[in-house]
Parts: C-alpha cells; sequence; structure tokens
C-alpha cells in the first residue's frame, strides 16, 4: 500500500502540473491504475472487503456455536463455555475438522456483537434511588462488614450514606428516615432493586406484590416506589455508582470508628462535602442543582416513621423471648403471655398490650442470650437456691459494695441474709444503680447491715432529708443496745461474726 506522501507526489503532478494520468504512472514508476486509484481518494482508502469472507469449514457448524451461546444465558456464569470447550465439542460431537482459532476468532466476534448497550437518560428532579452496599469498618476496635444504605437524586447527584451492622428490614426502614429528614423533603418516587426487603413477590404480569412493612413505609411517606427490572443493575445505575463511589471515597483507608454512631456522623459529613463539588458536564454545583430536586420534593416531612420490624411471639419458662435467633429475656410475671418485639437497628423493645416491659441492646450474634437481671429477681427471690447459678446474673458486674453487703448479710443471717440481699438488689428496679450503690456504701459505714436500713438511707438520700438513728437504722440490734452502741462498735461485731 502506497503512502500518503506518494499520494500528495503524483496528485500535485496531475492536478497542479498538469501531467496526464499515464505520464504520472512513468515518473513515479507506478501502475496506471494506481494512478487513476489516487485520483479518486486523497488519502490511501485502504483495504475494502467488498463481500464477507469464506469460512467453509466453520460455516456449517455457525447454528451450533450461536445455540451454545445462546443457552449459556440462562446458565450460572461460572459455567459458561469457553472457546475451548466449544472447539471441543465441535470436534468430538459433530465432526468439525477446523482448527481452534476460527473458533476462537467467530466467538469473540459473537460475544462482542451480543453486548448489551444503553441509550443516556435524563432526570428530571423530585426523583429517587435507594439500595444497599457492602464494605469493611472497624468498630469498636473489631473489623466487621458492614451493610450501607445509599440515597441518590439523580438529578443533582446529591447523596446520602448511611452504615448498619445488618441488611435488615429496620435497616432499610431506618435509612429511609435518615435519608429524608437529611434533604428535608420526599421524593415523588423511589426506584428500587427487586429486594425481598420491599418485594414479596413479583406476579406474571411483571406485578410487585409488596411486604407489608414496606407498604406502611410507602403510606406513611406517600411516595411512589418503581423497581428495575431483575438482575439489571443499571436501571438504576446512579445509585449502583453511588455504592461503589461511597466505599472508594468514604471508606478507604478502613474506617476505625467507636460506634455506628461515630461512623455514620463521619458518613454525613462526606455527604455534605460531596455538595460542594462540580461534576463534568455541568456548570453548577451539585448544591446548586439540588435547589430544584428540593423543589420539586414534598415537604414538610410528617412525624419520623417506627421503622423497626414488629413480631408477635410468646414469653418462654424461661422468661425469653426469641427474635432473629437471639433471645432477649422479660420480666418474669410476664411468663407464657402474648408480647410484641419490636426489632430496630440498636434496640430491642418488648410489649404486652400497650405495656412496655423490656428494652434491650440489639445483638446481631447467632443464639445469644441477652439478659437483663433485674427480670429475674423477683422469682430469684422465691427460689433463692438459685441465687449462685442463675445464668441472668452471671456476668452482672455490680460495685464492691454489694459483695461486702452480701458476706455481711449472710454472716448475721445465714440462708435468710441471701434473700434480704435479693431484696437490696430489687432496689435497682426502682432506682437507679448509682443511688443504690451510695445507699449500700453508706448503710455499711454505719454499720445498719439489712434491707430495712438501706432502703431508709436510700430514701433519705433522695428525698434529702436526715436518716433517723433508731430501729430504721439498726434493725437488728435491741432498742436499749441502738441508744448505746455506735456504727463503728456494730460493724465490730458483724465483722467478728464473718471472722
Amino acid at each position: 500500500m502506497k503512502n500518503v506522501e506518494i499520494y500528495a507526489q503524483v496528485r500535485y503532478a496531475v492536478q497542479i502540473e498538469g501531467l496526464s494520468k499515464r505520464a504520472a504512472a512513468r515518473r513515479f514508476g507506478l501502475d496506471p491504475k494506481t494512478v487513476a486509484k489516487m485520483m479518486s481518494f486523497s488519502v490511501p482508502p485502504g483495504y475494502v472487503r467488498t463481500k464477507p469472507p469464506v469460512r467453509p469449514k466453520l460455516d456449517p457448524f455457525i447454528a451450533t456455536i450461536d445455540k451454545i451461546l445462546a443457552d449459556d444465558k440462562s446458565q450460572p456464569k461460572k459455567q459458561h463455555h469457553t472457546s475451548k470447550r466449544i472447539f471441543e465439542r465441535l470436534r468430538d460431537e459433530h465432526g468439525f475438522t477446523g482448527g481452534i482459532t476460527i473458533v476462537k476468532d467467530y466467538v469473540a466476534g459473537w460475544q462482542q456483537r451480543s453486548r448489551e448497550m444503553f441509550v443516556p437518560l435524563i432526570h428530571p428532579p423530585g426523583h429517587a434511588q435507594a439500595d444497599f452496599g457492602e464494605a469493611i469498618a472497624i468498630i469498636s476496635g473489631v473489623e466487621r462488614k458492614i451493610h450501607y444504605f445509599a440515597f441518590d437524586l439523580p438529578h443533582s447527584d446529591a447523596i446520602f450514606v448511611v452504615a448498619y451492622p445488618a441488611e435488615t428490614t429496620e435497616a432499610f426502614c431506618d435509612g429511609h428516615v435518615q435519608a429524608l429528614a437529611f434533604f428535608g423533603g420526599i421524593p415523588q418516587s423511589i426506584l428500587y432493586d427487586n429486594t425481598k426487603i420491599a418485594v414479596a413477590r413479583i406476579l406474571g404480569d411483571g406485578k410487585r406484590q409488596r411486604t407489608r412493612v414496606f407498604a406502611e413505609l410507602q403510606s406513611h411517606y406517600l411516595f411512589q416506589d418503581r423497581f428495575g427490572r431483575p438482575a439489571k443493575g443499571n436501571d438504576k445505575g446512579k445509585v449502583e455508582g453511588l455504592v461503589g463511589f461511597a466505599r472508594r471515597n468514604f471508606m478507604v483507608p478502613v474506617p476505625a470508628f467507636e460506634s455506628f454512631e461515630a461512623l455514620n456522623a463521619h458518613l454525613a459529613d462526606c455527604c455534605r462535602k460531596h455538595m460542594s463539588e462540580r461534576l463534568r458536564g455541568h456548570p453548577e454545583t451539585i448544591g446548586q442543582r439540588l435547589e430544584r430536586d428540593l423543589a420539586a420534593m414534598r415537604r414538610p416531612l410528617p412525624p419520623p416513621y417506627d421503622a423497626c420490624e414488629k413480631v408477635g411471639t410468646r414469653v418462654s419458662s424461661l422468661s425469653l423471648v426469641r427474635y432473629r435467633r437471639n433471645d432477649y429475656s422479660v420480666p418474669t410475671s410476664f411468663g407464657h403471655r402474648e408480647v410484641i418485639v419490636r426489632g430496630y437497628v440498636h434496640e430491642v423493645v418488648v410489649a404486652c398490650g400497650t405495656e412496655i416491659i423490656a428494652r434491650h441492646p440489639r445483638s446481631y450474634e447467632r443464639e445469644d442470650f441477652v439478659f437483663d437481671p433485674l427480670h429475674y429477681l423477683a422469682l430469684i427471690e422465691q427460689k433463692i437456691n438459685a441465687l449462685d447459678q442463675a445464668a441472668p446474673l452471671a456476668d452482672w458486674k455490680l460495685p464492691e459494695e454489694f459483695a461486702t453487703v452480701r458476706r455481711l448479710l449472710e454472716a448475721r443471717m445465714g440462708k435468710p441474709g441471701k434473700r434480704e440481699f435479693v431484696q437490696v438488689l430489687r432496689l435497682m428496679e426502682t432506682f437507679r444503680i448509682e443511688d443504690v450503690t451510695n445507699a449500700v456504701a453508706d448503710a455499711i459505714a454505719r454499720g445498719a447491715i439489712g434491707f430495712d436500713a438501706i432502703k431508709h438511707l436510700l430514701l433519705c438520700r433522695i428525698e434529702r432529708r436526715p436518716p433517723r438513728l433508731d430501729m430504721a437504722i439498726y434493725p437488728y440490734l435491741p432498742k436499749a443496745t441502738v441508744a448505746t452502741t455506735s456504727a463503728r462498735a456494730y460493724m465490730g461485731l458483724l465483722a467478728g461474726a464473718v471472722s
């Protein structure tokens, strides 16, 4: 093929100098047909194929290859045919005599031709997309997987990201509550994938049957829902891009925070800073374009949706209710009764009728037991022999004053002293542990070792009145002895009993 310089010289000689094509052919040593071609093109046109190439060995098998590749679309991606495997099947099953190279070339071309193409979209203001993503973070010194709710306004590219311990129903609902509060308005519509949290079933006509919780959320905020095609992430490409953007920009290096609250404060700050950026192809910043989104959104917001999962269950004979494979305690007086468990992101609340009977921090372990020791004290007071083996009390970290008062009570009273010690613990059902601890310490200092004395000192401390130095303080000595026995002397009596 002649280069561009030869083309230019020949064309100049013919068109400018006036040489004939035959004379130009003699001057440059070219075929006259080549000169004629050069006069038709200003640059070398390259090789132009006039008809498809003939593949006598491959053509009879093209239909077979096309069927294999088409069938692969319905199979697991990791079990699709490779070019080598297709060649082997053609050779062994269909008598193909050609080489592997022409098979590879055809398969590569077929895959290129079958790749999906997309239409550029515009996004009117006032609409949103939502999805979940995963990342690694260090929370309270422990490396763990976190799940973050990503909320995107495609018109302005304003974003909101909030992290949770797991991708659960309550996290999905709480993510909406947090996102709508962050923007201060409700979008006209929100686009989702077909998550089971929102979609119970896809019906035959393509309509979605919503879950109860998602229907409640939608009814509370009154937005339209839209769903992408199954397994087609490009239908909500904006939020899909946000999931990766947030991971790369907000969570690199691996974030380390003391709590999810601290991590989410960091993520919210990152989203606010993002509003000052100007993206390619837009003359305005994200924050300036967000004003149009907000103008198209509905305001003001209603009261926050109660973002929880509600489950009805029955209290077991061990005074436990089960929620998400973990057991949570309730007061023993509610044993065997029907209750409602409300699972929040960081809390589990148990209610019987209209009364809230228990609150616990949420556990994301499996087969975990979450006890509140106060729930079992009334039963342990009746079954006092269970005091030292009661599982709810095993990991209860109490101030040292409680161990001291128990030792003194049991030294003086024996087994009844255990029951009186439980009565002292039950004061924490009503009063703060700090106040009860101070009352116990005061009683030990005064030598007034007993439930009645501790309760009296506790009430005096709370009501800010001086204690009475009589039978209320020294209930275990005769009145005559009380009048003549100092607190220090009484403590000596008790210490002697202990020794």
